[in-house]
């Protein structure tokens, strides 16, 4: 099993290639993961992203997603966004190093989403 983690405080990211995720731990916790899969052309394809509501107000969603994309260009891997949160983010936020593939259809989805995260704590973000 691939596992690497990055350690904020009590929060840590850690990619789990065994369950194909990057899982944001809170005191030792999952609380939320963004999910990836390899596709033909080798690119993680990002298509959900979920923060369990019992840890609200944290912005764990952000905090997930920028450290997952921050250990993927480290990687220098190539990344296909397909959650909208992962998309609005990758908008909002340069990730030096970062590759990224665009698909239109994932961009026009995440442009109609909510704006901003769920005050602020992005619980559920990109259920479908």
């Amino acid at each position: 099993m691939s596992e690497d983690t990055q350690t904020t405080g009590d929060i840590e990211v850690v990619r789990n290639d065994e369950t194909g995720r990057y899982e944001v731990v809170v005191d030792g916790t999952v609380a939320g993961f963004t999910e990836f899969e390899q596709d033909d052309a080798g690119r993680l394809v990002f298509p959900h992203t979920v923060v369990d509501p019992a840890f609200s107000g944290r912005g764990l969603a952000t905090t997930l997603v920028g450290a997952a994309m921050e250990d993927v260009a480290a990687r220098g891997e190539t990344i296909v966004p397909v959650c909208s949160f992962v998309v609005k983010y990758l908008q909002g936020h340069d990730v030096p190093g970062l590759k990224i593939h665009w698909r239109e259809r994932d961009v026009e989805v995440a442009e109609q989403a909510p704006g901003r995260e769920q005050t602020p704590a992005d619980e559920g973000v990109g259920r479908e």
